[in-house]
């Protein structure tokens, strides 16, 4: 088990430096229409018809997210500015969960109603893992409300990925079709989306490896 944890961190290593490395690559790519991140996804959210959707600029480097609360479309200097392959890929991107809001996607409606209890179990997992483990001879029962938390994590990564997938094949789509990326371009954009599609692979599977390693450990306790 510990050499399964110990691949999937390698792994995940791996791929995440192989993201960063094509972010950086294609960042140097302009587009040859010289759209910015910004007007990319206001283009998008228009020709989807959404109105009520903000594009912002947030502070630091791949912070770019969709937050549904307050609808906005937050992207990180590189991309909101950027004028690049990356920075359509990732606008995009971030646009096709929007258009996941806005047409209620499944998925997206899924993951939204477990970060309430995502929330909760965040904040008290480790350490009733830590106590579970500490005190796996004299009460295993918190072990197994620890490895409980943990599953929900578990679960979230997974579902998280459709909505990952998805979001992608929405921007690619749009990208291709009012001809933003064009030949060589577009397959660097779907490059670079695949590459942050798999760094969510990882993550789940990584997930997926500790919670099977704290359940060898309650496990073991009952053998």
């Amino acid at each position: 088990m510990i050499i399964l944890l110990i691949l999937v961190m390698g792994a995940s290593w791996l791929v995440g430096w192989r993201f960063r490395s094509r972010f950086t690559e294609y960042s140097q790519v302009m587009l040859s229409n010289g759209l910015s991140g910004k007007e990319i996804a206001e283009k998008m959210l228009a020709d989807h018809h959404i109105t009520d959707v903000k594009v912002i600029s947030v502070e630091g480097q791949l912070t770019d997210h969709y937050n549904p609360v307050d609808k906005t479309v937050n992207l990180s200097p590189d991309v909101y500015h950027g004028r690049s392959v990356a920075a359509a890929a990732v606008a995009a991107h971030e646009c096709g969960h929007a258009v996941q809001h806005a047409t209620a996607y499944s998925w997206l409606k899924f993951r939204s109603a477990m970060v309430p209890a995502l929330s909760v179990s965040s904040r008290y997992m480790q350490w009733v893992l830590l106590g579970g483990i500490l005190l796996l001879n004299t009460f295993p029962a918190l072990l197994l409300i620890g490895i409980l938390l943990f599953a929900l994590t578990t679960v979230f990564s997974f579902v998280t990925l459709p909505v990952e997938f998805d979001a992608s094949k929405r921007a690619l789509a749009w990208l291709d079709t009012k001809g933003i990326t064009r030949s060589n371009e577009h397959e660097m954009a779907k490059g670079a989306l695949n590459w942050a599609a798999m760094t969510y692979v990882v993550a789940a599977l990584s997930s997926l490896a500790t919670l099977l390693y704290y359940i060898a450990i309650f496990m073991g306790r009952r053998d």
